[in-house]
């Protein structure tokens, strides 16, 4: 009997012997290795490159690259604006020039601010100077303290005998037109300096260090940017200092720079036009008094102004002893 005639009897078709034969023959095949426990987890491929992973951070770019690539935009842009403004001439003083120039700087520090919050995807407002409802409240009630505080001290320097009015220099419309100037003026001045240090700058360093150590380091910032102007001393420096740490405080109280930008146009439009002294070391043109600060430095301020006296410490003691008081916390206020 033939192979092909048993495997039929049996039932069992043909070829399924042969198939058998080689299953048992080879036996069954062998199983892939299992993974190594030390084998990575993920594809190298897919992870973000070294380029991206040194300049961005977990909440956007990071905050040391974030201030060189702030200031390594504005200063140029200022010195622009400079030039422009030196370039044409708006009469023998000067003023509208100046005035030109302190627009153009704050033009100049808010263009890199606004592509650097298209980079780091946030909104304009997150850095202090918000189009919110309460911006002509914010600025008029900042305005109304900086007027009272510099009022206040010129009252306690008079008092202490270091001041004196003297009498009006300036009269008719000049009186206005010189107001309105000096006014528009430290506006401009006021929304430059505190966005410039309190705005990209302070946020972006509270996100590295903290809030108020970078409050601190950009406050000494804020002084030492004073030691160009003419009749400067170490006095006013700290004094600049100590004013650009409380303007810190309205900030964290706030949540917004209106407020300072206030307080900080009605201190210097105080100093410069309505009482006619020196306004950190510098004496400007078109002031409406006569006025005179007399007897030793450490109190009338000497070449500073009242900047350089001992009671402007005081006053801006007391004007942040009262303002904290005014302005709880923002968490207090069920605010975020």
């Amino acid at each position: 009997m033939t192979d092909l005639e048993m495997n039929t009897e049996s039932g069992v078709p043909p070829g399924a012997m042969s198939a058998a034969t080689s299953e048992a023959t080879s036996g069954p095949a062998p199983e892939s290795p299992a993974p190594s426990a030390h084998a990575p987890g993920f594809a190298a491929a897919t992870q973000p490159s070294y380029s991206r992973t040194l300049f961005l951070g977990p909440d956007g770019l990071r905050p040391g690259w974030g201030l060189i690539f702030y200031f390594a935009l504005f200063y140029p842009l200022q010195s622009v604006a400079s030039r422009l403004a030196s370039s044409h001439d708006f009469g023998a003083s000067g003023l509208w020039s100046m005035l030109l120039e302190e627009f153009g700087r704050f033009v100049a520090a808010v263009i890199p601010a606004v592509a650097l919050a298209q980079v780091e995807r946030r909104p304009w407002g997150a850095y202090g100077l918000p189009a919110t409802q309460k911006l002509i409240r914010l600025l008029s009630v900042g305005a109304l303290w900086g007027l009272a505080a510099i009022t206040l001290l010129m009252l306690t320097l008079r008092g202490a005998g270091a001041f004196s009015f003297g009498h009006l220099v300036l009269h008719g419309m000049r009186i206005a037109r010189f107001a309105a100037f000096w006014g528009l003026m430290f506006l401009l001045v006021g929304l430059f300096e505190e966005f410039l240090l309190r705005g990209y700058s302070q946020y972006t360093l509270a996100r590295g260090v903290g809030f108020w150590p970078g409050a601190v380091l950009l406050s000494c910032a804020f002084g030492l940017t004073h030691l160009w102007n003419a009749g400067e001393q170490w006095s006013g420096l700290l004094a600049a200092a100590a004013i650009g740490f409380f303007f810190c405080l309205t900030l964290r109280r706030t949540g917004n720079l209106w407020f300072a930008v206030g307080f900080h146009a009605t201190w210097d439009w105080g100093e410069t036009f309505l009482y006619s002294v020196p306004d950190s070391g510098m004496v400007s043109p078109g002031h409406l008094l006569s006025s005179k600060l007399h007897g030793a430095s450490w109190l009338a301020g000497g070449s500073v102004g009242p900047e350089g006296s001992v009671l402007c410490f005081v006053v801006i003691t007391l004007t942040w002893f009262v303002f904290e008081r005014a302005y709880p916390p923002l968490k207090k206020q069920g605010q975020t």
